[in-house]
């Protein structure tokens, strides 16, 4: 059972935006004692032929961290009381083009579905 699911992604113009989303309700459920505002939450992401890359992340006390390719550019945050953690992709280029996964940092194994995010020049 998919625990992260991801959603947002599409087809958008360079210089777009879009907002991914990733829904933890369902690994809030599974796991016992879990508390989803203590857990750190990222965002990777896989292109064609590459391996998966950290985009961004946000600690449980709210910290981020970025990947220089998309500082500025990009903003992770988080809603702890929708079990939600969001990404909004602005200034959006071709090479952004890939499929967008969630992950909760503390549980290795546990990783949303992916959504698709293409960029046409």
């Amino acid at each position: 059972q998919v625990q992260l699911v991801e959603s947002g992604g599409g087809l958008v113009q360079a210089g777009g935006s879009l907002r991914l989303s990733c829904d933890a309700s369902r690994m809030i459920d599974s796991i016992n004692g879990i508390i989803f505002s203590l857990n750190g939450m990222a965002w990777y992401r896989q292109a064609p032929g590459k391996q998966r890359e950290l985009v961004a992340s946000i600690s449980s006390r709210g910290r981020t961290n970025y990947a220089d390719s998309v500082k500025d550019r990009f903003t992770i945050s988080r809603d702890n009381a929708m079990n939600t953690v969001y990404l909004q992709m602005n200034s959006l280029k071709p090479e952004d083009t890939a499929v967008y996964y969630c992950h909760a940092q503390a549980y290795p194994l546990i990783w949303g579905q992916g959504t698709q995010v293409t960029v046409s020049s």
